[in-house]
């Protein structure tokens, strides 16, 4: 089987393990086992494990799904993080949730919130993101669910969809907008439990938009799905206060999901009818709406106790405690708030605290750290140009050793720029310091580092240049400036620049101690003032005199233009 085949065969069983069609996840599983057995990468037997732990919980052997997530996680460890790696972690963060294990599941969503969101495009064209890391979002919204944090739900469900919408596939893009539909719908009874009316109709209105975008897709989905989406929808409609609306939708669709839907789908239809006719009884008394509501809810109660979805199993215990506490059947009631408490437990509530709080300061870090490097960004750069600035310059410098190899300094001058300040304006003097910026940086040979020093003044580092090697670099950047357009800027003459250049030369280990690079730079700085002297446009260095060099060396107060360069002008 190829990697394609593979990749294939692995959405498959993963489509399967999203629904509740156990007998089409073992087969599906059964039929890919001795290809996941045989490939030798480490995400491959990840997935091995991975898909071993689900099946061990499905079988009620949860030693097996124990040491399964182990081995698992140990191949994980011989990954690189990639795409594949973060729905691995998914996963079993989801499988872990599905086992009750609570603080193993949010360790492992955590550690795949922090890699999807590393992977994941800010805002993803076409072609963008991948199905594995869609996917990856959609196993963590399902994950947050499981542990309460129905925020953080929602907004990976969110996120998924983004990169779904980029993807070609329309059953990934259906998918995603149905979860994003049932993932609002939730939070928005959950608001309006606690009072939060607007908001949860907000919820409520986003959720009717993303079912009506679902069924707009051209796909035909699996009926459990499509049955979902009808249960999603119409309780949605009773979520945005539309109750008469949702009554009929919603029966109908019990009844279809009671003939043929699974038996998570069954309780979870029964749930959403039990808290739509929990409304109507708050709202109209008598109609035996109560009555009907707690009995559906000891249904869905079974379900989920049946399908191992412990937080909804927990949902309907809570519910049906308040909902024959309103009916006057005090008895009952303690039964089911008893339940509710033994599962439950104040361990998990303060787990979901601790872990929703570490949710909040995670994202607040990155924000911290994001600001951090904006400022460390414009401590360093120069905002006008996009050069580093003189701060960055002399952070460079004081990390070279001089004497090891050559090196060269130029600074670089832009003549009579206070004359395009006081002729045009600060606005146009702003942007020939652009365009000399740009000019230095792209004709400088490859790892040459140019910066603004200060004012109309650059400086041009030349790592293991010799003078002369220095020397036609620079005048290539001169030629470079003095050639350019600048016929758009109302100028009354041509922009130039005058440079000057200093050379530090390798010396041998016994030899006296290099020069420092501020001296390198206050001689490259001497050179620049002699070239503005001696008519401006033009290169200077030490140790030439009328084309030839002297016995100064680089300390020599001696220099001459470089041939090819006027050598008389206007003196500075």
């Amino acid at each position: 089987m190829t990697h394609g085949d593979l990749d294939a065969a692995l959405w498959r069983v993963l489509a399967a393990s999203g629904r509740d069609d156990l007998t089409a996840f073992r087969a599906e599983l059964d039929a890919v086992e001795p290809a996941l057995a045989a490939a030798s990468e480490p995400r491959w037997a990840a997935w091995r494990h991975a898909l071993d732990a689900r099946r061990g919980l499905l079988d009620g052997d949860r030693d097996a799904a124990a040491a399964a997530v182990v081995a698992a996680r140990r191949a994980l460890g011989a990954c690189c993080p990639s795409e594949a790696t973060a729905l691995v972690l998914a996963y079993l963060a989801h499988v872990e949730a599905a086992a009750d294990h609570l603080d193993a599941a949010m360790l492992l969503a955590v550690d795949g919130s922090l890699l999807t969101e590393q992977l994941t495009p800010p805002t993803p064209a076409d072609g963008e993101g991948s199905r594995a890391l869609h996917q990856a979002h959609l196993w963590l919204s399902l994950t947050l669910t499981a542990l309460d944090l129905e925020e953080l739900a929602l907004a990976q469900a969110e996120q998924g969809q983004r990169i779904a919408d980029a993807l070609p596939d329309l059953t990934d893009r259906w998918r995603l907008l149905r979860l994003c539909a049932q993932q609002s719908t939730e939070l928005a009874q959950t608001l309006r439990r606690r009072g939060e009316v607007t908001r949860s109709r907000e919820l409520a209105e986003n959720a009717l938009t993303c079912a009506t975008g679902a069924r707009r897709l051209d796909v035909e989905p699996d009926p459990d799905d499509l049955d979902l989406l009808d249960v999603v929808q119409a309780w949605a409609l009773a979520c945005h206060d539309d109750l008469d609306d949702a009554v009929g939708p919603l029966r109908r669709v019990h009844r279809r999901v009671h003939r043929a839907g699974s038996t998570w789908l069954r309780g979870y239809t029964d749930l959403a009818l039990a808290r739509l006719l929990g409304r109507l009884s708050q709202e109209h008394s008598g109609g035996g709406h109560a009555e009907e509501a707690a009995d559906l809810l000891v249904d869905a109660a079974g379900a989920f106790a049946a399908t191992a979805d412990r937080r909804r199993y927990r949902q309907c215990l809570l519910e049906l405690g308040q909902t024959t506490a309103a009916m006057g059947r005090p008895a009952e009631a303690l039964h089911w708030l008893d339940a509710y408490r033994s599962d439950s437990g104040r361990a998990h509530a303060r787990s979901r605290a601790l872990w929703a709080e570490m949710f909040v300061r995670r994202s607040r870090l990155r924000e911290v750290e994001r600001q951090a490097a904006l400022l460390r960004q414009h401590a360093l750069e120069d905002p006008l140009t996009g050069l580093g600035n003189r701060r960055s310059a002399e952070r460079r410098l004081s990390t070279l050793r001089l004497g090891g190899e050559p090196l060269s300094l130029a600074v670089v001058d832009v003549d009579r720029f206070k004359e395009v300040n006081d002729d045009a304006s600060h606005s146009h003097g702003d942007e020939v310091l652009r365009r000399v910026a740009a000019l230095l940086r792209e004709h400088s040979r490859t790892g040459d580092e140019v910066y603004r020093w200060a004012g109309d003044e650059f400086l041009v580092v030349l790592p293991t240049a010799t003078q002369g090697q220095a020397l036609a670099a620079v005048e290539r950047l001169r030629a470079a400036v003095a050639d350019a357009d600048w016929r758009d800027l109302p100028l009354s003459e041509p922009i130039t620049v005058s440079i000057g250049v200093a050379t530090a030369p390798a010396v041998d280990d016994d030899a006296a101690d290099p020069l420092a690079w501020r001296s390198l730079f206050d001689t490259a700085d001497l050179h620049l003032f002699s070239a503005k002297r001696g008519g401006r446009n033009r290169v200077r260095a030490p140790g030439l005199v009328d084309g030839g060099a002297d016995d100064g060396g680089v300390g020599a107060a001696a220099a001459a233009p470089v041939a090819g360069v006027p050598s008389e002008g206007t003196p500075a």
